[in-house]
């Protein structure tokens, strides 16, 4: 089925690590998120993780027990894996994914960082999402794109189970429905420097 083949190949984006400034974490509740990430720092790919995310937009707040926000939580594994706390950047505003970007952009520009090359740590079925929004940010940065696989969601099995299709396909709905609003803009502002 070649045209599910071209769906996996959109959606679940995947890069050998390669040596960079910073490895970005964009939010959520999954923790294992964090791991990837640490054992990538250890490895010695970049000197610095930012985590992002305060709670999820729809929710409201962090559903995460015993934590304020998603950043905490993930700090916590990233410290108990092995990330000394002073390499892990601070960002705890982000509800929703663009803004973890966002977010993430002000802190790396309020530390003086330049980013020319990163790593993004999202969830695999998350990762082409994540990926053109941190390069809407970072237009100056190549990314390699580190993703792990959460709730048995993997690029070989997505399309077998009808909750999995659920996820990957509101994936493809959700880059199709919020770059849309976002290339508007862009358009109109580039119609208005002509």
């Amino acid at each position: 089925m070649d045209f599910v083949q071209d769906m996996t190949e959109f959606i679940f984006v995947e890069d050998k690590p390669q040596k960079a400034d910073m490895i970005f974490i964009p939010g959520g509740d999954r923790g294992e998120l964090a791991v990837t990430a640490a054992g990538l720092f250890r490895e010695g790919y970049a000197p610095l993780v930012l985590p992002s995310g305060r709670y999820s937009k729809p929710v409201g707040r962090c559903l995460i027990p015993g934590y304020e926000t998603e950043w905490d939580f993930l700090r916590d594994i990233l410290v108990r894996e092995g990330v000394p706390a002073e390499k892990i950047l601070e960002e705890k505003r982000a509800t929703y994914t663009y803004e973890n970007a966002i977010y993430s952009r002000r802190v790396t520009d309020a530390a003086g960082l330049a980013i020319r090359r990163a790593i993004l740590c999202p969830q695999a079925c998350h990762a082409r999402r994540a990926l053109l929004y941190y390069k809407i940010l970072y237009p100056e940065t190549e990314f390699f794109v580190c993703p792990t696989v959460t709730r048995g969601i993997s690029r070989d099995n997505w399309f077998l189970d009808g909750e999995k299709i659920d996820v990957v396909l509101g994936e493809l709905e959700r880059c199709g429905s919020q770059f849309h609003e976002i290339l508007r803009e862009y358009a109109e502002k580039r119609q208005g420097e002509v």
